[in-house]
């Protein structure tokens, strides 16, 4: 069982046919689906054959209650709090060279506390996958920390995605490298750019470092990995296709390099595809 603890929220992704015009209409392909770093994940693991849990907290309006039904139609097992915030939504603009612009408004998700958790729900968690943003704010943070111990307790294992370079810099990235050194990851995922933000070596904070590079592909231990030529449509979600497919070949005994092939093909695969999601 993989385990995530964080967001399930509305993705919103547009994607402009011209560059944008200001003070007027410009037309776009607009797609509306489920997002959220810790669902995507969930979802992709799923996809690659491991059973998958998602621990979250939801608006208990008609959007959260279509999110969490998706989900568990994907063959995710969720764990919804349900909760008097709306949803969370994200607007994703995808400009003509793949780049990504988003606009995020987390709702409910960061409402999540300990009190709300069922030690059963990360017992058998044989990884917990914790996207930062899970880490940067009260009382998520404090969640997600009670759920690391519970996981560590019963001899599971912990990823941690570094997510967001904007979301380091406002929490502090000496702050953030401070709570991965305690926290000890066997396995840190991070974008060149959050890599650069934290400003400390990944090979010091975890076992395994994984230095995502996009249409590159990425680097572990000092070997890069080459990703797939594809023609790339959504690179939403691409990330967490990534993970995902890292942390099932891992566990089933793949070596890093091994996994990191698995992953960037994973990823591949997730930009030739709209939305966030496996279809």
């Amino acid at each position: 069982m993989l385990v995530s603890i964080g967001d399930l929220v509305l993705d919103v992704s547009i994607v402009p046919e011209t560059p944008l015009e200001p003070n007027d209409d410009t037309p776009a392909a607009i797609t509306i689906g489920g997002g959220g770093q810790a669902a995507n994940f969930c979802a992709w693991a799923v996809a690659l054959g491991e059973p998958s849990r998602l621990v979250t907290r939801i608006g208990d309006d008609e959007p959260g209650k279509r999110l969490v039904a998706d989900l568990e139609s994907r063959g995710v097992e969720v764990r919804p709090v349900w909760a008097a915030e709306p949803t969370g939504a994200i607007a994703v603009l995808i400009a003509p060279d793949g780049g990504r612009t988003m606009a995020t408004q987390r709702g409910a998700s960061v409402g999540l506390s300990p009190e709300d958790l069922d030690e059963a729900w990360f017992r058998d968690a044989r990884l917990l996958h914790v996207p930062a943003y899970s880490l940067f704010l009260e009382p998520l943070a404090s969640a997600t920390r009670a759920a690391i111990r519970i996981v560590r307790e019963a001899k599971g294992m912990l990823a941690v995605d570094l997510s967001s370079a904007a979301g380091l810099r406002a929490y502090g990235p000496s702050r953030m490298a401070y709570v991965l050194a305690r926290l000890t990851p066997e396995v840190l995922f991070a974008t060149e750019k959050e890599a650069e933000t934290l400003a400390v070596p990944l090979e010091s904070l975890a076992q395994v470092p994984v230095l995502k590079r996009g249409a590159l592909g990425c680097t572990v231990f000092g070997r890069d990995i080459a990703a797939p030529d594809v023609d790339a449509i959504d690179p939403t979600g691409a990330g967490d296709a990534f993970a995902a497919a890292f942390c099932v070949a891992w566990l089933r005994g793949a070596t890093p390099v091994e996994a990191a092939e698995n992953a960037v093909n994973a990823a591949s695969r997730s930009v030739s595809l709209v939305g966030a999601r496996p279809s």
